[in-house]
């Protein structure tokens, strides 16, 4: 078995757990709180309500609402100086993925100082950060509970990974109420992004039997729940089983890592400034189908976690129900099954491919890839190729 490690932040699951958002910031030794979040999570009203309980308990605050999907390193630079304007002490993130991102890299700024290229890598940061407190309000990203920043280098046009035990927030409150607001696009794309964590830490070179168990409940609970959840806003039952199974699938990536969908989807958020999660669902088959030689028997176990019925069968055969189970739970919530609508160009590929190999991601995937897999397998999603 090895030895292993696996960590993560105080956990605080269900409805109006918002409510504890105050009482948590006391607990961290909070004076005044830096929330950051983005334009349409104000609007919602979360951002109103975690003021409401922040003032409850007396602690004042300051919000910028900067972020936006895939945040940007200028983005983050200006959340710094506006949080060291501020004299806060402790950071709060409320939002998807993308502000959370956010958060984690101003905190860190604000501790470590430089600028946040200088953090793209594994362990790079030295100083501690402020008191962090994350409320996801999508049932995706498990940013809140992971030791992963992505942010987009402007120039560049590339998506930074930055790894560091350092960025596990100390405390995620997860309200599957905040999920009640999300349109059915951003309910599957979000959705499908906490498939592809659990499959890929799932086969992932550095998954334990922690993590292993994680990533299989979170497949059964999306493999129940994602469809009904797409269906209806107001779903409470689904709604709480797809907040839980981020949850989980996030736990399970934050310790085993991910793979080559991860590194792929990272480079096309970086050059298009694509969604994620519907990168993430439309790459998963294809990667799924390159990476079976390595880990048939995991494969069949993901199928049975999808309620595939693989008594019988071959393991090639049981193996490949995994694949036709994510391709049939993509096309019943309108995921497209190619890239051919994102005005992504042929003569892109070799940029993307070079880059996707040298992302963090790419070290724990499963099979080996050079940069020519990669152009086939973005080729082939693309449509270029059969």
């Amino acid at each position: 078995m090895g030895i292993f490690k696996f960590m993560t932040p105080e956990i605080i699951f269900g409805i109006n757990s918002l409510s504890q958002i105050g009482e948590s910031m006391l607990r961290l030794g909070a004076k005044k709180v830096f929330i950051v979040s983005d334009p349409g999570i104000v609007n919602t009203g979360w951002v109103e309500l975690a003021i409401q309980y922040l003032e409850d308990c007396k602690l004042n605050y300051c919000l910028w609402a900067g972020a936006t999907p895939n945040p940007k390193d200028y983005e983050v630079e200006k959340g710094v100086d506006a949080y060291r304007e501020s004299g806060c002490n402790a950071v709060i993130g409320i939002g998807g993925g993308s502000a959370i991102d956010a958060a984690k890299a101003i905190a860190l700024l604000a501790t470590n100082g430089g600028t946040i290229h200088q953090y793209e890598g594994v362990d790079l940061i030295t100083r501690p950060l402020p008191p962090m407190v994350m409320v996801p309000t999508t049932a995706g990203s498990g940013a809140e509970v992971s030791q992963f920043s992505i942010i987009v280098d402007s120039k560049r046009k590339v998506k930074m990974t930055i790894i560091s035990k350092s960025l596990i927030p100390d405390i995620a409150i997860i309200d599957p109420q905040t999920l009640m607001t999300k349109d059915a696009r951003l309910t599957a794309n979000t959705g499908m992004d906490a498939l592809t964590h659990a499959i890929e830490s799932y086969i992932s070179l550095a998954a334990t039997p922690l993590t292993e168990e994680y990533s299989l409940q979170a497949i059964r609970l999306i493999t129940k729940y994602l469809r009904p959840s797409v269906a209806s806003q107001h779903n409470r039952e689904a709604k709480e089983a797809m907040a839980m199974a981020s949850l989980q699938a996030g736990i399970a990536f934050s310790n085993a890592i991910l793979g080559a969908v991860h590194a792929m989807s990272h480079q096309l958020g970086g050059l298009l400034d694509l969604p994620h999660g519907e990168v993430n669902a439309t790459l998963l088959p294809y990667v799924l189908e390159y990476n079976l030689i390595s880990s048939p028997e995991k494969y069949k176990n993901i199928a049975a976690a999808f309620g595939e019925n693989v008594n019988g069968l071959s393991l090639t055969e049981a193996a490949r129900l995994a694949i036709k189970a994510v391709k049939e739970l993509a096309s019943d919530i309108g995921i497209p099954n190619s890239l051919s609508n994102v005005n992504l160009k042929e003569e892109q590929l070799d940029f993307l491919s070079h880059n996707a190999v040298h992302d963090a991601c790419m070290i724990t995937n499963p099979r080996d890839m050079e940069a020519s897999d990669v152009k086939m397998l973005f080729r082939k999603a693309l449509g270029s190729e059969c």
